[in-house]
């Protein structure tokens, strides 16, 4: 397989680190009462941290995403999941923006997740790794930015998952955040994306391979769960126009008989995502991810908004007028909740037909509208 050859606008060849953020003698102590150590988590940058410090944008990732969020590693064909966006002369700007993204504890891919070691048994976490809330991603967040020099971030943006973790961050600690971009994300899942996750935690956790949680120590994996839990989810990430407009009701080029196989040009898609899917994720990271989400309900607590009085923050949140998984009612209503606060917010939804994963793609509108908003958040935090 040939090497790729980066690109004018890639930040090029790029490498993941790793920072021990929480130790077991100053362990990171959970919202749930609980701690964790030691924490390390796998990170990337992009970019060059100013003399000032006010340059950086921190990426938080969404679901089954992780730190490599631009560039190539050595080798590799393919770029960072958010190459699109992060660059020399992207909208994320790396001549003008030092870009920190980190992929999240509970993760699988360099972060401290179920499948780490626990120090205190010698073996995997499994299912006795603490149940996560959206509040102790942040903590890791903070010490990472910390562990990186910065103070105040020029702005915290994602989407998804990424966007509920600016959410969080912008409204516990609107001291680190001039400006808090929230894209295709939501404040509170609805009864229908609860039930998208459960499905999906049940066909991983049934799967007879799973074991307790312990299948790493058996030498298993569950396949079949994981396949089958990706396999529904990317069909809510993909609107039915996207879907109609890829595949139709086209046939697979070698079937020619009806049957209960793979017949549909659509199901032969699904069935590589969930192939695929296996090869690069943790069923139990999955579980503890979608968790996160499922609780993750900030505006329920009466003073989320009170420290944003003290410290007010920016806020551009954006939606997709084709998500039907976090539609523009979620970020509406994160917009009334902020405006009721008196808080600057701009909202804007773009259209595409892509659905929820249109906050993945180069869409025009979509990076003309970050690309403006984060130069002026510039030129204000320097005025």
């Amino acid at each position: 397989m040939g090497h790729q050859v980066p690109e004018a606008g890639s930040v090029g060849i790029v490498t993941t680190a790793t920072a021990t953020l929480f130790s077991v003698e100053n362990p990171l102590r959970m919202s749930n009462g609980g701690s964790l150590g030691p924490v390390e988590v796998a990170y990337e940058t992009y970019g060059q941290l100013n003399e000032a410090r006010d340059n950086a944008i921190f990426i938080c990732h969404a679901l089954t995403g992780d730190a490599h969020a631009a560039g190539f590693h050595e080798g590799a064909t393919r770029p960072g999941w958010w190459d699109n966006l992060i660059g020399p002369g992207k909208p994320l700007d790396t001549d003008r923006y030092f870009v920190i993204c980190p992929n999240l504890i509970g993760g699988c891919q360099g972060s401290t997740g179920p499948s780490s070691i626990n120090p205190a048994t010698g073996k995997a976490y499994g299912l006795d790794f603490p149940v996560l809330l959206m509040r102790d991603l942040v903590a890791v967040h903070r010490a990472l930015i910390r562990h990186l020099g910065v103070t105040r971030l020029l702005a915290a943006m994602g989407g998804s998952l990424g966007g509920m973790q600016v959410l969080q961050w912008a409204l516990d600690y609107p001291e680190d955040l001039a400006n808090a971009i929230v894209i295709a994300a939501s404040s509170r899942l609805t009864a229908q994306n609860i039930a998208f996750s459960a499905v999906a935690r049940r066909a991983i956790m049934t799967d007879p391979e799973f074991s307790e949680g312990e299948y790493a120590a058996n030498g298993a994996n569950p396949e079949t769960g994981l396949s089958i839990a990706r396999m529904m989810a990317h069909i809510t990430y993909l609107s039915e126009d996207a879907l109609t407009e890829k595949f139709g009701r086209q046939a697979q080029p070698a079937v020619d008989e009806q049957g209960l196989g793979i017949h549909f040009a659509v199901e032969s898609y699904l069935d590589h995502q969930g192939k695929a899917f296996v090869e690069r994720f943790d069923a139990l990271s999955y579980l503890y991810l979608t968790r996160v989400m499922d609780y993750f309900d900030p505006f329920a607590d009466p003073d989320a908004l009170s420290r944003l009085a003290e410290s007010p923050v920016r806020w551009l949140v954006v939606s997709f007028d084709t998500d039907w998984r976090f539609g523009t009612e979620h970020s509406r209503r994160i917009v009334r909740r902020l405006e009721h606060a008196g808080q600057p917010v701009s909202f804007r939804e773009i259209t595409s037909p892509w659905g929820h994963d249109s906050f993945l793609l180069e869409i025009d509108d979509y990076h003309a509208t970050l690309r403006s908003y984060l130069q002026r958040a510039q030129l204000e935090v320097r005025s």
